[in-house]
């Protein structure tokens, strides 16, 4: 299936990235609604890396427009106070409006968003904390289907329903998990075999080299960059690739010198598509990648 993906995502100002028949948001940075606009309704479930402002700010909009019972329902970090908070002064500040549940999850949680759909969240090391404390998150997306274990194969349906009736729907068949999406949230790249056979792979790259403090600085937030992003993607199954987060410091010119020339040295095949400082891009994997 091919998944409209919208996002605008630029290193400190917004992020938000939407993936329309998922009726799913990762993030709600400023700008989310008017972005959007009446595809925001379409939203069910809001999954929130962390609590750093250019992520959230959108969230009091979004909400206000956009509840109703039960939904959107916004997943954070579980020890992030700032999220409580929020959910509280967004209850006086529009008391008129409801509907909306705020979901405290972390790492290793699943929530089952539709049908056969599932997200999982996954520790990352954004902001340093200690193991067990949850700040900030990264999240995949499984499709769950169920296939026929082929020693059944040659049955009947009703011989078939008969060994469910006896023995249970788990004994003839097999549980196959698809990573149909993920998105890295901001991150260090650090173990790459967490995003291996991703089918598509929403990572931020906000510097196109290295930066010093990104790495060794224990007081700041990290980031990845962009060499690295590519060297791991590179290294491990991913179908295709969504960079995002790059700082405005860069010109787009910039981007696409420094991506192009880093794809050429390390062979990459598999499509990259760029979100560029400043632009919504829209239905993301249906415009032409920077490689292609």
């Amino acid at each position: 299936m091919t998944y409209t993906i919208t996002a605008y995502s630029t290193a400190l100002f917004s992020t938000w990235i939407n993936a329309e028949e998922l009726n799913l948001l990762f993030d709600a940075g400023d700008g989310l609604a008017a972005g959007l606009l009446q595809k925001a309704g379409k939203v069910k479930h809001v999954f929130i890396s962390h609590a750093d402002r250019d992520h959230v700010t959108g969230l009091p909009q979004f909400i206000q427009l956009n509840a109703r019972e039960g939904f959107p329902k916004i997943y954070y970090p579980k020890d992030s106070g700032s999220f409580p908070a929020m959910a509280d002064f967004l209850k006086k500040f529009d008391p008129h409006v409801s509907g909306s549940e705020w979901l405290g999850i972390k790492d290793g949680s699943i929530v089952e968003i539709k049908k056969n759909i599932e997200v999982h969240a996954v520790r990352n090391e954004h902001i340093p904390c200690p193991l067990g404390v949850h700040k900030s998150l990264s999240f995949k997306v499984y499709e769950v289907r169920q296939k026929l274990k082929r020693e059944f194969q040659s049955l009947t349906g009703l011989e078939l329903k008969q060994l469910v009736e006896e023995k249970g729907k788990a004994f003839i068949s097999r549980e196959i998990r698809t990573n149909i999406l993920s998105y890295s949230g901001d991150t260090p790249t650090d173990a790459h075999e967490k995003w291996d056979q991703s089918e598509i792979l929403i990572h931020e790259a906000t510097f196109l080299r290295r930066m010093t403090h990104s790495v060794s600085d224990p007081r700041e937030n990290k980031h990845s960059y962009l060499e690295e992003v590519l060297k791991m993607s590179k290294e491990i199954e991913v179908k295709k690739l969504i960079l995002t987060h790059f700082s405005t410091r860069y010109s787009r010119q910039e981007i696409d010198n420094s991506t192009r020339k880093l794809i050429g040295e390390l062979g990459i095949k598999f499509p990259v598509y760029l979100v560029y400082p400043g632009e919504i891009k829209r239905n993301i994997l249906e415009t032409q990648a920077i490689n292609e």
